[in-house]
C-alpha cells in the first residue's frame, strides 16, 4: 500500500542509513519522543544501520508510561464505587496502581469496560441514566480532541452521568524540562508526527531556537524514522537549527485547526505531574469552567490520594534519555511484561516493553 510499502522498504531504509554514514562526522545524541517511534526502531533493528557516532535515546511521548502512579490510584478507586461504569482504553487496563490494576477491579466485580472511543462512554451514560459513567482521558494532543468532543456532546445533550477522569500532558513543555535539565544530553529531536498532525509545528520553533537543537517532525515507519534522523542530523553538521517536517504526507505546518478550537473551547492547560519525572509546568489539561461538571475528580473526591513510586521503577531516568530499560536493575527480572512495576513495561508503546519483547532478555 502507498505509504505504507515504500516506507518499510528495506533497500530505501539502507540507502537512509548510507546517507547518514556519509555526513556525520563527529557523535550526535537525538531523542525521538514518541513510543510508537520507539517500537519501530527497536523492532527494526534500525540503531544496526546507523553509525556509531549516532546515539539514540528514549523520551517520555508514551502517554501511558508517564500518567503518574496517583492518578492509576484514583482510577481504581472510582472504578470500585457502586453504580460507577469505569471505561478507559485497552492500554490503561493492565498499568499497575498502588495496590491493584483495573482489570483487578474488573475482576472483583466492578464494572470496567475497555472502549475504543470516549464518545461510546458518552452513548453508555445515555443508555444506562442511572449510572455514573467515567472515561479515563489519558494522552498527549493526538487523543485530546475526541475527549473533548465527548465532554462537548455530554454537555449538549444535558448529561449528568458522566465525566471524564482527565490527565492530557503535553509534549513541548515536556521537551524544555529536557532541555533545561543540568544533566541534558540531547542534541536533537525526532518530534511526534501524530501529536503534530493535531496541533502543527509552529509551537516548536521558539524551543528549537532558544535550546539551539534542530527538530525534526517525524512519521512513524522504519524509513520516516530514518528520514528523520538523516534530516537532523545533516542540521547539526552544518550548524543549522531548525524545525523540518519530514511527515508532510500527514503533518501541515499550522495543524487541525477545528481540532485545536474545540481543544481550546473545553480544555486549559494546567501544571501535571509526570510519572517518574514530577510536575512540570503548564504541561497538561484540565477541563475549563463551563466545563467543570464533568470533572471526575470533583466528583469522586479523590484529590486527596496521593502515592509514591516504586523505587526499584527507574521510569523517570529512561523517559528522559539517561538510561536504557535494559539498565534498570528490575528489568527481566523483578518487572516483566507478565508482573510489571512500571508502566513503561505494560504499554504498548512502553520503550521497556519494546526492548523485552524485541531485543531479547
Amino acid at each position: 500500500m502507498k505509504y505504507i510499502d515504500e516506507y518499510r522498504s528495506e533497500s530505501a531504509a539502507r540507502s537512509c542509513a548510507e546517507l547518514i554514514r556519509k555526513t556525520v562526522t563527529r557523535p550526535w545524541t537525538l531523542m525521538e519522543i514518541c513510543g510508537g517511534q520507539t517500537h519501530t526502531i527497536v523492532k527494526s533493528g534500525l540503531e544496526s544501520l546507523l553509525p556509531k557516532e549516532i546515539s539514540l535515546v528514549h523520551g517520555p511521548g508514551c502517554p501511558v508510561c508517564v500518567t503518574p502512579l496517583e492518578m492509576i490510584d484514583k482510577a481504581v478507586a472510582i472504578a470500585g464505587q457502586p453504580g460507577v461504569i469505569f471505561t478507559s482504553f485497552g492500554d490503561m487496563m493492565r498499568v499497575p496502581g498502588s495496590h491493584n490494576d483495573l482489570l483487578s477491579v474488573k475482576a472483583k466485580g466492578g464494572n470496567v469496560r475497555m472502549l475504543y472511543s470516549p464518545l461510546d462512554a458518552v452513548t453508555i451514560a445515555q443508555q444506562n441514566p442511572e449510572k455514573k459513567v467515567v472515561f479515563f482521558a489519558v494522552g498527549f494532543e493526538t487523543t485530546a480532541p475526541a475527549n473533548a468532543m465527548a465532554v462537548w456532546q455530554a454537555k449538549k445533550h444535558g448529561l449528568k452521568n458522566f465525566s471524564i477522569l482527565c490527565s492530557h500532558v503535553l509534549v513541548p513543555p515536556a521537551m524544555e524540562a529536557i532541555l533545561s535539565s543540568p544533566d541534558n544530553h540531547v542534541q536533537g529531536f525526532l518530534a511526534a508526527g501524530h501529536v503534530c498532525a493535531v496541533m502543527g509545528f509552529e509551537e516548536y520553533i521558539p524551543i528549537a531556537k532558544k535550546y539551539r537543537v534542530p527538530i525534526v517532525v517525524t512519521g512513524f515507519e522504519p524509513v520516516d524514522i530514518l528520514q528523520g534522523i538523516s534530516m537532523a542530523v545533516k542540521q547539526l553538521e552544518e550548524g543549522r537549527v531548525e524545525v523540518e517536517n519530514q511527515y508532510s504526507r500527514a503533518v501541515q505546518r499550522e495543524g487541525n485547526r477545528a481540532a485545536q478550537k474545540l481543544l481550546l473551547e473545553v480544555f486549559e492547560t494546567t501544571g501535571r505531574a509526570w510519572r517518574g519525572i514530577g510536575e512540570i509546568p503548564l504541561s497538561g489539561y484540565k477541563l475549563r469552567e463551563p466545563y467543570a461538571e464533568f470533572d471526575a475528580e470533583n466528583i469522586f473526591d479523590v484529590g486527596t490520594i496521593h502515592t509514591q513510586e516504586s523505587a526499584a521503577c527507574i521510569a523517570g531516568i529512561i523517559l528522559r534519555g539517561l538510561k536504557k530499560p535494559h539498565e534498570c536493575p528490575a528489568f527481566a527480572s523483578q518487572c516483566t511484561p507478565e508482573h510489571p512495576i512500571g508502566a513503561p513495561m505494560v504499554s504498548s508503546e512502553g520503550a521497556c516493553a519494546a526492548y523485552y519483547h524485541y531485543r531479547g532478555v
